[in-house]
């Protein structure tokens, strides 16, 4: 498959997931376009980037008129906006349900009314067996996905779920990272949490895999190892050379020891595809007899797939991994 005369939006366009995928697809397609709220992060990527290639759309994906104005004579779709942070979406559940599940809507309604050949929606391991809000806004989106899917004028819209994505906004390195700088502690939850872990480079390589081998509905994992952050912590203190206190704080609102994933009811029909996962879609119609009187008894026999018990890096892996990180590189430089 080719990009190279086709137009790519990008939803939360300025964010870490939007900025990858720009830097990852810039010279695949003809067009790309930015689509977010945020003027002075456009303005930024705009002076910084200065391409003829990238057009910037000022817009709120709660906002249908501003989705569709984006939309027209796009051919493929990568859908990157939400509300991410766990805590902010447990105190204000509805602001998730209107950006994660009512804007993923007005999105498929759009590509419904376009030209779009091909959308990814991006959501996350909190997704499966939720047990917060953030999780549950994006497990509604994915149903949203799926359900959409089965009459969609012939157009593919699938999803990818991705673990802990390294040094992305808002995530666990950067705050250890400035706090080891700063000669803080380091505030840990709980040292035993095990989270996967995935570079943002693998995180939109998955999205490319989803173009390139979706059917309507699937949805797309990689497989990912993990680590505690225990660590993750003595891998940072032994990159930077700094010893630092560490103080257990206790588990934030929603948050889960381990994440997951596929479920076991997802592993039993995944398909294995290498460095991938695939879990189609369930296409059976409302004929609720198929329901109750046709079950798989393998369910039971299937196990999560979980960052408890996939593969576990070392403290030596975890150096490797975060080396190769943009902002562990960056900030070592800043700190000659």
């Amino acid at each position: 498959m080719s990009f190279k005369n086709s137009t790519l939006l990008i939803t939360g366009g300025t964010g870490s997931f939007g900025n990858a995928a720009l830097k990852y697809f810039i010279d695949q397609f003809k067009e790309i376009r930015i689509f977010s709220r945020d003027e002075k992060k456009q303005e930024d990527m705009r002076i910084k980037l200065n391409s003829s290639k990238i057009k910037f759309y000022i817009g709120d994906i709660r906002d249908i008129d501003s989705v569709k104005n984006a939309v027209v004579g796009c051919d493929y779709v990568f859908h990157a906006a939400a509300l991410k942070q766990v805590p902010s979406c447990e105190f204000y559940p509805m602001q998730a349900i209107k950006t994660n599940v009512i804007g993923t809507n007005n999105l498929i309604l759009a590509i419904k009314q376009s030209d779009v050949k091909n959308a990814v929606f991006l959501s996350t391991d909190k997704a499966a067996y939720p047990i917060n809000a953030m999780g549950m806004s994006k497990a509604m989106m994915e149903k949203i996905v799926v359900a959409e899917s089965r009459d969609c004028n012939g157009k593919i819209i699938s999803a990818t779920r991705y673990g802990n994505v390294m040094a992305s906004r808002g995530s666990v390195i950067p705050l250890f990272t400035n706090q080891l700088k700063n000669g803080q502690p380091i505030t840990v939850t709980d040292p035993e949490m095990t989270r996967f872990m995935m570079s943002l480079d693998e995180s939109v390589e998955l999205v490319e895999f989803a173009f390139k081998n979706a059917a309507p509905g699937d949805l797309f994992v990689k497989k990912s190892p993990a680590a505690t952050l225990k660590v993750l912590i003595d891998a940072l203190q032994e990159i930077f050379s700094i010893n630092a206190e560490v103080k257990i704080i206790g588990t934030r609102h929603g948050e889960k020891l381990y994440e997951t994933l596929l479920t076991r009811e997802e592993m039993q029909k995944a398909k294995d595809m290498g460095d991938f996962y695939k879990v189609s879609s369930d296409d059976r119609d409302l004929n609720y007899g198929k329901y109750f009187s046709e079950g798989k008894t393998s369910i039971s026999n299937a196990d999560d797939y979980h960052s408890h018990n996939s593969r576990r890096l070392d403290t030596n892996e975890m150096i490797e991994l975060l080396l190769k990180l943009d902002f562990i590189k960056r900030t070592l430089s800043e700190s000659k």
